[in-house]
């Protein structure tokens, strides 16, 4: 019979205060709008990058029992598949249920992450290609900070582009600085191949504030001036491979484009040439 230790302090683990909870690391903050964060990864946890799980927080007590849910918003995953933390990046609205109180956290504090990571962004929903096309809007960026991590992109692809369009220039901050850190990251330069970076086309546009190039980016393509700016052949069924992310408006809008270049949607079920993000609305 062994002898039983008395639990103190010192001995005894600590429990989550959240269920599935994960304890934040990092914090950033871009605009008034926008911030992401880090937090740490379930030791269990795989999934592909441009995947997305379920984040939140406790909601308020229910007036009539007391009793709390869990607030829980679909978040692409930025960090790529490799890396030992999971990192979002998100929007902040002021009287938003969840993003009004997770704009607010900091490191130490706990989030919800559910790991269970499902999506289309995926390298295995497309059937093989030249070159590969990201479209993002506003915080629809995420996923493919995830994929631009990814080694399999550079295998897969000899050309990666990839456009940001968001109303004012500091919404381009969080995309542009994880670029840029591209060309100095010792990891991957030496896993993918030294210059790697150099197949990215990135092509940031704003709808609102002056910058640099001003636009919708359907509009850009339409009118040939994106391709122009790029040095690239129009959309091609046979070469081009591309992913959708951003507001309802803008998905609409690229599919349409896409299917009249001729490009068809694909599937985890069945791969094609495109994919939609629908669980995700910018």
């Amino acid at each position: 019979m062994t002898e039983q230790k008395p639990v103190t302090e010192s001995t005894a683990q600590k429990v989550p205060a959240l269920p599935d909870a994960q304890t934040v690391t990092e914090v950033k903050h871009y605009t008034d709008r926008l911030f992401s964060f880090k937090c740490t990864r379930p030791a269990s946890l795989r999934f592909r990058s441009g995947e997305f799980v379920m984040i939140g927080l406790m909601g308020g007590p229910d007036p009539k029992t007391g009793k709390q849910k869990p607030l829980l918003r679909a978040y692409s995953i930025a960090s790529p598949s490799w890396d030992e933390e999971m990192e979002f990046y998100s929007i902040k609205v002021q009287d938003g249920p969840l993003t009004s109180k997770l704009q607010h956290i900091q490191p130490g504090d706990e989030v919800i992450l559910r790991p269970k990571p499902v999506g289309t962004l995926v390298h295995d929903a497309l059937i093989p290609g030249k070159r590969i096309w990201f479209f993002a809007t506003g915080t629809g960026f995420a996923p493919f900070a995830s994929l631009l991590r990814e080694p399999q992109t550079y295998q897969d692809y000899d050309e990666v582009i990839i456009t940001h369009t968001c109303r004012e220039a500091g919404e381009l901050t969080y995309g542009r600085d994880l670029i840029e850190a591209l060309k100095d990251d010792e990891l991957l330069n030496e896993v993918i191949g030294e210059d790697f970076w150099k197949k990215i086309k990135y092509y940031p546009t704003t709808t609102r504030e002056e910058s640099a190039k001003m636009g919708r980016i359907t509009d850009l393509i339409r009118s040939g001036e994106a391709y122009a700016d790029l040095d690239v052949e129009p959309l091609n069924p046979e070469s081009d491979r591309a992913m959708i992310c951003g507001n309802l408006a803008f998905n609409l809008e690229l599919k349409e484009m896409l299917e009249e270049a001729g490009l068809e949607e694909g599937a985890n079920s069945k791969p094609a040439q495109y994919v939609v993000e629908k669980a995700f609305l910018d």
